[in-house]
């Protein structure tokens, strides 16, 4: 069953973006993602079958911080 979650994050321009996406890309759980570097919070969308433990493990993974917000 497909998710939609919303993380905090601290991803903050394309070349984060362009850092984090070799890890996101990898889990095959995720069938797609975004970060909105407009909002003040860099708020990462991401939608799949996965867990939000995953998500977050992954992100910090790739060297940056990230906290849950809300399961759509």
């Amino acid at each position: 069953m497909s998710k939609k979650l919303k993380f905090k994050t601290n991803i903050n321009c394309g070349g984060c973006i362009k850092s984090v996406s070799g890890f996101l890309n990898e889990v095959s759980e995720i069938k797609q993602w975004e970060v909105d570097t407009q909002n003040p919070d860099k708020i990462l969308s991401v939608e799949g079958d996965i867990e939000a433990h995953k998500v977050i493990e992954v992100v910090e993974d790739a060297g940056f911080d990230i906290e849950p917000l809300a399961e759509v």
